[in-house]
């Protein structure tokens, strides 16, 4: 199958972090955010130190909210989550709302920075800004976390149907057919034979018929 064909239908990975000023409602909080059809794929519990919160936000280094940033958040521990759903950075985003809470509250009161937040330093919760902060935010917190985009369910369900299926329902009827000693190595070597992702060479002249 050409790669131009798979349906591209994915599910994102973005960082959510609970900040030391909302670490008391993590339940509750976390509750939300399963309700709001994310997956929670990695969880992380803990209290960096301030050269470890700079090392986060170094993105945010020589701006005068820097050495505020940093001192709070180290100053108590936070939640590291990895989320997963179908655009999940920008749902994310907008679950979270505005960066300064007082402003979040009379703009998006509903969003969880008006609910948990105090200030423009103390806005309860972090969110990846793209696919690619997500990517490196996450491996920050999750040392060994490989991020791929991974197919969603429909996705996968209509890879499925379109090519794996009829595939493998032409290998077991030829299998009926041929009847081999070996039943599962014949069938290995045709489905490598008939793999419907690379081109067939014939030897010889090609059936049209």
């Amino acid at each position: 199958m050409n790669q131009s064909t798979y349906p591209r239908i994915f599910v994102e990975r973005t960082l959510a972090i609970i900040k030391p000023d909302a670490i008391d409602k993590a339940e509750e909080i976390e509750d939300f955010v399963l309700k709001s059809g994310f997956t929670v794929l990695q969880k992380r519990k803990l209290h960096l130190s301030p050269e470890q919160c700079g090392d986060f936000y170094a993105d945010q280094y020589g701006k005068l909210v820097f050495p505020s940033l940093t001192a709070f958040m180290s100053s108590g521990p936070i939640m590291a989550l990895t989320l997963a759903r179908k655009n999940a950075v920008a749902h994310w985003k907008s679950i979270i709302g505005p960066v300064n809470s007082i402003k979040a509250g009379e703009t998006h009161p509903e969003c969880l920075r008006a609910k948990y937040g105090t200030s423009d330093l103390k806005n309860a919760l972090h969110g990846s800004e793209s696919f690619h902060a997500a990517e490196r935010e996450i491996k920050f917190m999750f040392q060994n976390s490989v991020i791929e985009p991974s197919p969603s369910k429909e996705a996968a369900a209509e890879y499925l149907s379109k090519y794996v299926y009829p595939t493998l329902l032409h290998g077991l009827t030829e299998l009926c057919k041929n009847k081999p000693h070996n039943p599962c190595t014949w069938l290995a070597d045709w489905l490598i034979k008939n793999d419907p992702s690379k081109p067939h060479i014939y030897d010889g002249v090609e059936d049209t018929e």
